[in-house]
């Protein structure tokens, strides 16, 4: 304020101070000293222009004294009071979290509907209403009410800690379970009691290459539609793979022109476990006694080994014919119907089905041979 006074006041001064110093000749070399009656007349300009410039300093300082007073009048801002609700909040806010926190630290190790189960009666216990005798006081009644609704506390960290785990493994589900609890729809009255037969699709029935000048190509197994199109006339056949729909549907179609495949299973329908996905038999809605897996890896990505067929990659070997020679073993099933082909498979666990099929096979033609003319010769 004492800035702008003095600014004020500035174009005041300057014309008296020029009329004061009128009499100063430049050009005079003696040394100027100014009479008695010039020094009156400046100092009476001098005391006129400080006078205009007080009244108009002290108005704005009344201006200035009314801002201030208006200010001190305000209520200072209750930084305080922030503060407290501030760390209230925050303290609340941890001590649930810390709660939550600890609540999964604790029952990490248990499923979901353990935990509701362990936790139902303590529950129960905390939220159950005090008991407050009639002639209790009015500090007796609040103190029961104030416990009581700390009690509720740790009972709202768990139906949180439950809702929250709750969504999160439905969350997680959908990413690591198969799709549906049945993959397949009912089967057909007129095929009941058939055999299942499902295959892998990479390096079992095809094998997908990639080179820099040509890109992606996927290549058939050799006899793989010879093959396919016979078991056909045997079993349902069902091609599960653990690649993506967009990969299956074009090579299956291609593979199987004239659709001897019944269905078709891509990653969706697989599970996801340990970094992996594995085919789930249990989830075909299929008779787990008639179903078998062929696949070059198959103890590696089928959750039921009882039901696996090992056959050897295929890595573009032009004369291989592993899938040709299952096909004398697959028949004998059909034929046969065990009533648990996972008995069967056990028979030939550690050996190679088709070759130890044609050794036993051609053992039992040696006997039948034999009881033959040990028959003939009787007579």
């Amino acid at each position: 304020m004492f800035r702008v006074a003095v600014a004020r006041s500035r174009p005041l001064l300057l014309p008296r101070a020029a009329a004061a110093l009128s009499s100063f000749s430049p050009s005079s070399t003696a040394p100027y000293f100014p009479s008695r009656a010039a020094t009156t007349a400046a100092a009476a300009a001098a005391a006129e222009a400080a006078a205009d410039a007080a009244g108009k300093g002290a108005a704005a300082a009344a201006g200035a004294g009314a801002e201030a007073a208006a200010a001190a009048a305000a209520p200072p801002p209750p930084a305080r009071r922030r503060w407290g609700l501030g760390l209230l909040k925050f303290g609340a806010f941890a001590a649930f979290t810390g709660a939550i926190g600890g609540v999964g630290y604790v029952t990490h190790a248990y499923s979901l509907s353990e935990v509701d189960q362990k936790t139902l009666e303590f529950r129960k216990k905390m939220t159950t209403p005090p008991h407050i005798e009639e002639d209790a006081t009015e500090l007796e009644r609040f103190q029961a009410l104030a416990i009581s609704e700390a009690k509720k506390v740790p009972v709202a960290a768990i139906e949180f800690y439950l809702d929250l785990r709750n969504t999160i493994e439905n969350h997680v589900t959908g990413f690591t379970e198969p799709t549906s609890d049945k993959l397949l729809p009912d089967l057909h009255p007129e095929l009941k009691g058939a055999f299942t037969l499902v295959l892998d699709l990479n390096d079992t029935l095809v094998y997908s290459d990639w080179q820099r000048d040509r890109g992606w190509r996927t290549f058939k197994r050799p006899g793989v539609e010879a093959f396919v199109q016979h078991m056909a006339q045997y079993y349902e056949v069902v091609v599960y793979s653990d690649q993506q729909a967009m990969f299956v549907d074009p090579v299956v179609d291609r593979l199987d022109t004239k659709g001897y495949i019944s269905y078709r299973l891509s990653r969706p329908a697989t599970k996801y476990q340990d970094g992996k996905h594995y085919r789930d038999l249990s989830k075909l809605n299929r008779n787990p006694e008639h179903v078998l897996y062929i696949s070059a890896h198959a103890l590696e990505s089928c959750l039921q080994p009882e039901n696996c067929v090992s056959v050897k990659p295929w890595k573009l070997e032009t004369e291989d014919t592993q899938l040709l020679d299952l096909i004398p073993f697959l028949e004998y099933l059909a034929t046969a119907r065990p009533l648990d082909v996972r008995t069967v498979l056990a028979a030939y666990q550690g050996h190679d089905i088709a070759e130890e099929f044609a050794k036993r096979a051609k053992k039992v033609e040696r006997q039948k041979q034999e009881q033959q003319r040990k028959t003939l010769w009787r007579r």
